[in-house]
């Protein structure tokens, strides 16, 4: 037996485990026949401390200890959520506070911030995720640690965790190890309920539009047209295609509906684009629930639901204040995924921070195919952003993957498939400087890397034109970030970015979408059947001029999950496209790609559990 570092956690070999789809089931995910046993959560049989020195080429002793996330976070000495506000002159009565630990921010307080210079616009992007991970949330959240470290007024901006991968295979999303959110726990499970007011009302508009049905239909609507699908915020496959209405005639008029994942839902996407209230209402009457047999869209204004919809998500567009292990302040706010949405927090929790610190660091979900590609073309795009720099995270276990290695091979030392997977990183940095921001690689690392393996990262860093920093906040919070903090701070100090758009919004729909498959996946083309083809001249008529996003694997440039590296010439197949009137733009969906995730044949769930303190186990 030895121990391992997988995905920043120490676990013996013989206990890691794969789900059918070949993704690495993190630690917490443990079988349920170890949860009452002396193997249960083998990764806290040791214990790191933050002020300690770890030789990451060396396997620790069993002096040397590593805790688990959760113990992590469950023992750091947060500040009273009044004072970590103070840090960035929010006065205590512009906190609306839910306990000691964590609060929104009044609209009140944010009106007054108009006016005010803009800071720094970090964002944090990665290579294509693996099943060996990359920790591209960890690395956010580092480096505002890092940032303040070195004595800039830094602050991080995160998505909020789902509960569809909390208690499915991905876990949750508030970093790792020393450089991690908290409260934990409470970050990713309910929070400060935003997600369920999403949810409500999202819902309020399906029970509306059925509900118009039932009393006449004065509308016209057609039911084999209704677009706007139900949902939960939860992985359950069973309800991607249902039936509705069954039952008889007081239940209303039988038709073929479905379930979306929450993060999934256009709702989501509105909060997260929109600026304040009126902005979120307009929006969300612009959506558009289905179509008369005349092809003549119905929106939500027409049904009156906008009123009642913005209601529920009133309170929950206020921005949720938290903080990092080392108390500096955290946004966390909104929560799209970025293979089948658009993957990123809040523009209004983002330009909040703008207004507060002169550095902000933000994630986009997954790979910078996905998420950065998102973040520029419609979140910078829609918002007015103008990003100074971006962080690319990698590590060598990932690279290694997309070099030909199989997951149960990459304890050892294998310098020439990092070479061959450093395609995957090149491209990605040639991607971001399509857009006219500067990249910088991050080099998460694991105890496992090599000098050797390093440097190659490192050396194709270098000739790609940039300069890749080796990290350590994972055990050792800001600390063993400072030198890629200082740098990105001179790389967003020094004005070299002229950020721009991948397309004008004046190019058709068709050429958007070949345009990325094209520049930003490395595809010859893209291909659709006549019905999507027809769909899109519809589009193009009345919405032609909105961004498209695109819904893909997250594993591949290409819609392959198994074609790893940096694929080229591949055909990108559009199967269908969806009108997000409200959110405004069109979502290209491609591939097998699903809007409604299962669970695995081992969820997380089985492992999670309240033990006799009353505390809770088995979430990371």
């Amino acid at each position: 037996m030895h121990l391992v570092l997988v995905n920043g956690k120490y676990i013996k070999s013989e206990d890691r485990d794969t789900t059918p789809h070949g993704r690495r089931r993190r630690v917490g995910d443990l079988a349920p026949r170890y949860r009452d046993s002396p193997m249960r959560r083998t990764h806290a049989l040791m214990t790191y401390s933050i002020g300690s020195q770890l030789d990451l080429h060396t396997m620790p002793t069993p002096s040397t200890t590593l805790r688990s996330d959760i113990d992590i976070a469950r023992d750091a000495t947060m500040k009273p959520i009044a004072e970590v506000g103070a840090q960035l002159g929010i006065p205590v009565d512009a906190l609306v506070q839910y306990g000691p630990t964590k609060a929104k921010v009044s609209m009140d307080f944010i009106r007054t911030l108009e006016g005010r210079k803009d800071g720094r616009l970090i964002l944090v992007t990665a290579i294509s995720p693996t099943p060996a991970g990359e920790g591209k949330t960890t690395t956010t959240v580092g480096l505002g640690d890092g940032l303040n470290r070195i004595g800039k007024k830094a602050m991080s901006c995160l998505r909020e965790p789902s509960l569809g991968p909390c208690f499915g295979i991905k876990g949750g999303a508030a970093g790792g190890g020393y450089a991690q959110v908290v409260p934990m726990e409470d970050i990713n499970l309910h929070f400060t309920g935003d997600f369920h007011a999403i949810t409500s009302a999202h819902n309020l508009l399906a029970a509306l539009t059925d509900n118009h049905i039932y009393w006449g239909n004065a509308l016209a609507l057609d039911p084999r047209r209704i677009a706007w699908r139900r949902v939960m915020d939860m992985n359950d496959r069973a309800l991607r295609s249902i039936v509705n209405s069954l039952g008889g005639v007081a239940n209303g008029f039988a038709r073929e509906d479905g379930f979306d994942i929450t993060v999934a839902s256009e709702v989501m996407a509105i909060f997260c684009l929109a600026t304040d209230l009126s902005d979120l209402e307009r929006r969300i009457g612009n959506i558009v629930v289905g179509y008369t047999r005349e092809r003549v869209p119905v929106t939500a204004r027409q049904l009156g639901g906008d009123g009642a919809m913005a209601v529920l998500l009133k309170d929950a567009l206020m921005p949720n204040l938290v903080q990092s292990i080392e108390n500096n302040p955290v946004f966390v706010h909104g929560g799209p995924f970025a293979n089948i949405a658009h993957g990123c927090n809040s523009v209004l929790a983002t330009q909040t921070a703008l207004k507060l610190c002169d550095y902000v660091v933000t994630e986009a979900g997954f790979g910078a195919d996905l998420g950065a590609e998102k973040f520029f073309d419609i979140k910078c795009r829609k918002a007015g952003l103008r990003p100074d720099a971006a962080v690319i995270v990698a590590t060598v276990r990932a690279l290694k993957m997309h070099g030909g290695v199989a997951k149960d091979d990459l304890k050892g030392e294998n310098v020439e498939a990092v070479q061959l997977g450093c395609a995957n990183l090149r491209r990605h940095i040639d991607n971001v400087r399509k857009f006219g921001v500067a990249p910088v690689v991050a080099i998460n690392r694991f105890i496992t890397d090599t000098d050797a393996e390093l440097q190659a990262v490192m050396q194709a860093a270098q000739d790609a034109g940039t300069q890749a920093f080796v990290c350590t906040h994972w055990a050792e919070g800001g600390k063993g970030i400072e030198a890629l903090a200082r740098h990105v701070a001179d790389v967003a100090d020094s004005g070299m970015a002229d950020f721009k758009p991948l397309y004008p919004d004046a190019l058709p729909l068709w050429d958007k979408v070949r345009l990325i498959a094209t520049e930003i996946y490395g595809a010859a083309d893209i291909a659709a059947d006549a019905s999507v083809r027809k769909r899109f001249n519809e589009l193009q008529d009345h919405y032609g001029h909105l961004p498209v996003c695109m819904a893909k694997t997250q594993y591949s440039f290409s819609t392959d999950p198994t074609l790893l590296g940096a694929p080229s010439g591949h055909i990108v197949t559009v199967r269908e496209l969806r009108l997000s009137a409200g959110a405004e733009f069109i979502v290209v969906i491609t591939g097998d790609i699903m809007t409604m995730p299962g669970l695995p044949k081992v969820p997380s769930a089985n492992a999670i559990r309240l033990n006799a303190r009353g505390q809770i186990e088995g979430l990371f």
